[in-house]
Parts: structure tokens; sequence; C-alpha cells
């Protein structure tokens, strides 16, 4: 195990491993893995020959432990230095009864566990006895508690993502969007206000007077017609008042 460790290491630093693969490579014990591996993520160890978890290190940040067609029987108290591990694959290996697997009600983070083709799968309500036994615990063996596997669990949840889109939800990166929208609409209406302020400026009422003494009637064809109809209104007048006062004569001559 310790050749195949320095092997993925590839010359980098176990601080700054995140992910490490020793699948197949023949050992029954952990050695020549250490608590220097403080970044790991992601352990395999498939097919390794285990028989005892003893001395496995510290590793703060382990979320995802493969573990699964080896020969443990038990010692899964030395999981418990595993705060942030979530899913845990022990399938295929030694573990016979429920009180092996109590230290794991200690790993407060653990949310997907396997124990397929362990013989303590065949014990009278085994999932109920687990899903008690871990309160943290989702699915056991690629199930939740309503036997919904994890497959159907995620293409509900995608459904839900369509549904929530389609019914107007807003979802991530939209509310971004619409909050674009609504800004480009108050500055356009703040645009249209400033317009329409401006536009009232312009036509701000003007005192007559001041318009008349500014305007100018030369060579204004509407204002000269205008006055060339007042002219003949006026000469219309002055002919009917002579016709009046001619027929007036006429009379007067008659009376005589």
């Amino acid at each position: 195990m310790e050749k195949r460790i320095e092997l993925e290491r590839r010359g980098k630093s176990p601080a700054k491993i995140t992910e490490l693969n020793l699948d197949n490579c023949k050992s029954t014990a952990i050695v020549g893995l250490t608590e220097e591996f403080e970044k790991l993520e992601v352990l395999s160890l498939i097919n390794v020959g285990l028989t005892s978890l003893k001395g496995f290190p510290m590793l703060p940040n382990l979320r995802k432990l493969e573990l699964s067609d080896n020969r443990i029987s038990g010692g899964l108290n030395a999981l418990t230095c595993l705060p942030k591990l979530a899913y845990l694959n022990l399938s295929g290996n030694k573990i016979k009864d429920l009180e092996t697997l109590e230290p794991l009600k200690d790993l407060k983070s653990l949310f997907n566990l396997d124990l397929f083709n362990c013989e303590v799968s065949l014990v009278e309500n085994y999932r109920e006895k687990m899903f008690a036994l871990i309160p943290s615990l989702v699915y056991l063996d690629g199930f939740d508690k309503e036997d919904n596997s994890e497959e159907e669990d995620g293409e509900e949840e995608e459904d839900g993502v369509v549904e929530a889109e389609d019914d107007g939800v807003v979802v991530e990166g939209q509310e971004e969007e619409d909050d674009d929208v609504e800004e480009e609409e108050e500055l356009d209406e703040e645009e249209v206000e400033e317009e329409e302020d401006d536009d009232g400026e312009d036509e701000e009422d003007v005192p007559l007077d001041a318009l008349y003494k500014e305007y100018n009637p030369v060579g204004d064809d509407d204002y000269e017609a205008l006055e060339g109809e007042d002219d003949d209104d006026e000469a219309l007048d002055e002919e009917d008042g002579d016709v009046s006062r001619g027929k007036k004569r006429k009379l007067e001559d008659g009376e005589d």
C-alpha cells in the first residue's frame, strides 16, 4: 500500500492531495496513509483485502470512503475520526450484525451508507433498524425510507426545477435578469419624465403683450390678408352708409 500511495501522489505533497485511489493494492491493514493528507476528500480502497481498519488516520475533510469488497468484520469505531464523512460503502464485507454498525451513529454527517451483500442485511427489519440507529441517514443500499432510489430522487429534483420555471417561480439566475429588466424600465421612465419636464418648460405661458411686441407683421401673408379683409369690410360699411343716406334724402325730397 505504501508504494501505491507514493505512486498516486505523483510527487505532490500529501497536504495538496484531495482524491486518492488505492483500489486493488493488496494489504490487510492501513499502511502509509497518514494525517498529512489533511485535505483529502475522496478515498477509494476497493478490493484491497483489508481485515481491519485499525490505525485509520484522522482526515478532517474526507467526505467519501469506498471500502467495498474487503474482509472487514468489525472495528468501525476507527472511522469516528471522520467528522465530514457523508458517503460510506461497506458492501461485500463480513459484517454480520447490527451491533458491529453501532459506532456509525457517531458520524453526524453520514448521509449515504451501502451494506449490500453483507450478512447484516438479512436481519429482520434491517432497514427500519438502520434508519433508527443512524438519524442522519437518507439512503441505505441505494434507497431511502420510502424505497425511492437515488436515481429517482434525482429525476424528481430535476422535474421540480422544470415545473418551477414553468410556473413562473424565480430560479437561480432568473432573479438577476428580472432585476436588470426592472432597472432598464426605471431608467426609461426617468428619461420620459425628463423629456416631459423639458417640453413643459418650453410650453410655459407667455404674456400676449410680449408676443405682440416681438411680432413683425411685415412679410406675413396671413396677417396682410386679414388686414385686407378688414379694409374691405370698412369700405362695404361706408358704401352701405352712403346708400342709406341717399335713400333718406329721397324720402325727404318726396315729402317736400
